[in-house]
């Protein structure tokens, strides 16, 4: 009896098992999204120009939580300082009014790609120079409304937004790009803006720029008062650093090699006038080339840059480096100026000593030989006298060796190239240590503020 009892009460578990899989398998739930939507979105019962009502259902202002992912950077354009970028935006609210029944779980969510059939925030980004939607194969936006009344609005763009900068410090620099989202006409009784908790903004992994690297990213929010009332605004800062390698690569290694291709003419000889001459103008003109090609990428502004005080400086050493051949080749001149009236001059005494010895040996009425009260330049006793006076007369000095060492080289040409020689790369070593050392670390006090 008590087992005839347990077989009838599983055939009548297994029964109504049996039955209730045969009913699900009859539900439609497309049909039944349908039915919801219809119910919650349909004619005379949601109108989408009213906004939700605050927290709880209270009359304060909506609250929009906000969200995006960064999916790539295409560029940085320091001329017109904008960027480019494209994301996924994403807009979370509560709207009470599109409550809907779940079927006990099973209809987690529906899904919407019209976004005027429900209230949207009028979000827009204060910053943005150019913008659009992607469209391609289907426009690329969806919104999602949860059974609690939640709507998730999802959306990829596209823009190009502005990007003020400080180039000061370039290419040793650092730049700071904000994307800056508010409402347009909602003020903050009506709306308010918030950054999604735990992460709000995602970037993508391995983001790859041509010039930059992106360093860290800030949230934070900017709301704005007008004579029409107050804001709200959200704000994410893009902290870019600028790759040196390029730049290191590109002007600065080139022009340095410009002007120690410059200092090869003081070791030309100093009558080789077209081949320093050619060489200095050159390096000048390809400098100023150089400079010319690095400006024309960079906008026009009023202060100056750390790479026009490189580029400057380099063409002054370029420019130096030719006009000490003009100075070289004056002092070639002179030289030879002043060795020809010496040889002109020694020339009129030697005559002058000919002549006057001439006439005392043909005085044939004299009876003894007179010696000649000015000696020859060359008379070793006369010379050997001299010395010991000198000697005598002046205190011994003690040797320079500077002058030692110029007196080597007789010319004041001569003087000239060997002095370049050593000044110049010395100048330029003495440029380059205050460069770096004054460029590197204000580099470093804008990292760490």
């Amino acid at each position: 009896m008590g087992s005839g009892h347990f077989f009838w009460a599983i055939f009548y578990f297994a029964s109504l098992c049996s039955a209730s899989l045969a009913n699900n398998a009859k539900i439609n739930f497309r049909e039944k999204e349908k039915k919801v939507l219809d119910q919650i979105l349909g004619a005379g019962k949601y109108d989408a120009r009213i906004r939700p009502s605050g927290i709880n259902g209270t009359d304060g202002p909506a609250v929009v939580r906000v969200n995006i992912f960064v999916r790539s950077i295409s560029k940085i354009d320091d001329v017109t300082m904008e960027y480019s970028v494209q994301l996924t935006f994403r807009e979370q609210w509560t709207d009470e009014r599109l409550k809907f029944d779940d079927i006990q779980g099973r209809l987690k969510y529906l899904t919407l790609t019209e976004a005027n059939r429900v209230w949207m925030p009028d979000l827009f980004f204060s910053n943005e120079k150019e913008g659009h939607f992607h469209n391609i194969i289907m426009p690329n936006v969806y919104i999602r409304i949860f059974p609690n009344g939640s709507v998730l609005y999802s959306i990829r763009i596209s823009l190009t937004l502005a990007c003020p900068m400080n180039l000061k410090l370039y290419p040793l620099d650092r730049q700071i790009c904000s994307l800056r989202m508010a409402s347009y006409g909602w003020t903050t009784n009506d709306l308010v803006f918030l950054w999604k908790e735990g992460d709000p903004v995602q970037v993508v992994k391995n983001l790859h720029l041509p010039r930059f690297t992106l360093e860290k990213f800030l949230t934070d929010y900017c709301n704005s008062k007008t004579n029409t009332g107050e804001y709200s605004c959200l704000k994410v800062d893009l902290l870019f650093k600028r790759e040196f390698s390029y730049y290191l690569i590109q002007i600065y290694i080139p022009c340095c090699m410009l002007v120690i291709v410059s200092w090869v003419s003081f070791w030309l000889d100093q009558g080789a006038v077209p081949a320093r001459v050619s060489l200095g103008v050159t390096t000048l003109l390809t400098m100023a080339t150089q400079t010319s090609g690095i400006n024309a990428s960079l906008p026009p502004v009023s202060y100056t840059k750390a790479i026009d005080v490189w580029t400057g400086v380099c063409l002054t050493f370029v420019f130096g480096a030719l006009l000490e051949f003009a100075l070289v080749n004056y002092a070639s001149r002179s030289d030879m100026h002043k060795e020809n009236m010496k040889k002109k001059r020694r020339d009129l005494e030697q005559a002058s000593l000919d002549a006057a010895s001439d006439l005392l040996d043909t005085d044939s009425n004299a009876t003894f030989a007179m010696k000649p009260l000015v000696r020859h330049p060359g008379d070793p006793l006369a010379l050997e006298k001299r010395l010991q006076c000198e000697v005598h007369m002046q205190a011994p000095k003690r040797p320079n060796c500077c002058k030692t060492w110029l007196s080597k080289f007789p010319t004041r040409s001569k003087r000239i190239d060997v002095i370049s020689r050593i000044t110049f790369p010395l100048v330029f070593a003495l440029f380059n240590l205050v460069y770096w050392s004054t460029y590197l670390f204000r580099e470093e006090e804008d990292e760490t503020f």
